[in-house]
């Protein structure tokens, strides 16, 4: 199980990402998002221990109202080839000295730890506790509708929408990511699915919500 060390990270996760989110095609404000607020997520471990993944919720305002963004990070402990575009940025960690953070979906790794949660293999670790599972995390699957094993891509193809990232999966499946979350919209299976992530955030008024982080739809 991945340890969750209680030190520091210069420059701070929430430092990358205010630079980082006004960049994304499905972020929905202009301009920087001044003081993005975590509010949720949990983790997943890398069975080879090396690639740290966090499944982060922040909510963000700068454009009027509140919106939840769903946004997975893989931490390295050295770059991932051929993923500079991939790159959020570089920190300092108190512990593991330097880390690359990348956008979780263009990661072979955390790519292949979701597919592998979303198909009942692997449980969602707590964000903030080592070895700590969080049931509040959910998932659904239809193992029958798959004619061929899911394996993730080498190099994730992700295409982006207003408010999903979509990777292309090697036998002609795809997983959709949601990147803006949607609470109002039922969770669970979505229609034409056969898998699903759901998943809940509190925001800093204290509402809970609960939404799908990710599906799955065979090819």
């Amino acid at each position: 199980m991945a340890i969750i060390h209680k030190t520091s990270m210069t420059p701070g996760k929430l430092e990358l990402l205010a630079s980082w989110l006004p960049t994304q095609p499905w972020y929905a404000s202009a301009g920087r998002a001044a003081e993005p607020v975590r509010a949720g997520g949990f983790r997943l471990d890398d069975p080879e221990g090396e690639v740290g993944m966090e499944f982060m919720v922040l909510t963000d305002d700068s454009g009027g109202r509140p919106v939840a963004y769903h946004v997975p990070l893989a931490y390295r402990g050295s770059p991932l080839e051929d993923a500079e575009a991939a790159l959020i940025g570089t920190s300092e960690h108190g512990v593991l000295g330097r880390r690359w953070v990348y956008d979780g979906t263009r990661d072979p790794v955390l790519v292949g730890q979701l597919l592998s949660l979303l198909q009942g293999r692997t449980v969602a670790q707590a964000q903030t506790e080592s070895d700590t599972p969080d049931p509040s995390v959910t998932t659904e699957f239809d193992g029958r509708s798959l004619l061929v094993p899911l394996l993730p891509p080498l190099r994730p193809e992700v295409a982006h929408t207003a408010r999903d990232s979509e990777i292309a999966l090697g036998d002609g499946s795809r997983l959709t990511v949601a990147r803006v979350l949607r609470p109002h919209e039922a969770t669970g299976v979505p229609s034409g699915a056969i898998g699903g992530v759901t998943a809940g955030w509190t925001a800093p008024d204290g509402t809970t919500s609960r939404a799908l982080f990710a599906a799955l739809y065979a090819g």
